[in-house]
């Protein structure tokens, strides 16, 4: 098995880039809050944080739909902002 990319510690989060596929999203969840890095084609790293309780909600719940539950919430979020 491949050990994780991201670990939550007390101190943070410990990143370990070298683990890292490139484009491919990983996640965290620390203090009450996720994270979501990748690691894109030039090796730079990117890291966002979701502010949406219920898209939190559920990536702690079910974290194997990440990209998925991502997407939901960024598509209802457009719908939104359209209206």
């Amino acid at each position: 098995m491949l050990e994780y990319p991201l670990l939550a510690v007390k101190e943070g989060i410990k990143i370990r880039p070298e683990l890292m596929e490139v484009d491919r999203l990983y996640h965290c969840v620390f203090e009450n809050a996720v994270f979501i890095f990748y690691k894109d084609q030039e090796e730079i790293m990117h890291c966002y944080q979701v502010d949406n309780s219920d898209a939190i909600k559920e990536i702690v719940a079910d974290p194997k739909n990440l990209e998925d539950i991502l997407m939901k919430y960024s598509y209802e979020k457009k719908q939104f902002n359209s209206e």
